[in-house]
């Protein structure tokens, strides 16, 4: 093969790689916009919940007195305050002193 032939080749060749670099910097552009990113990070988040959900309903399956056991928990401590007053407005309502016995014991 002539020079004038290889320098041809070598000039496709480099014509080749150089519209290859430039899908690839184009691809990559199209990748790091702003939606693009946003996109991606919602579909990962609501895979991650979805995986999530899925796996807490099979241990809720598996074992549901431990879930049921777990909800109660998580209710009475979100309940806790109105509990306390409920609990603390009986227990002043009950609370009879016996008038045989003073505090002070002077006799």
């Amino acid at each position: 093969m002539s020079g004038a032939g290889r320098y041809q080749e070598a000039v496709a060749r480099a014509e080749a790689a150089k519209q290859s670099l430039i899908s690839s910097a184009q691809t990559a552009k199209a990748r790091i916009t702003p939606a693009r990113l946003k996109q991606d990070a919602t579909a990962k988040v609501v895979d991650v919940a979805m995986d999530g959900m899925a796996y807490a309903a099979a241990t809720a399956r598996q074992r549901p007195a431990m879930v049921g056991a777990a909800g109660a928990a998580i209710l009475l401590f979100l309940a806790r305050r109105p509990l306390a007053a409920l609990f603390g407005r009986l227990g002043v309502q009950n609370d009879e002193t016996n008038p045989d016995h003073s505090e002070t014991d002077d006799g």
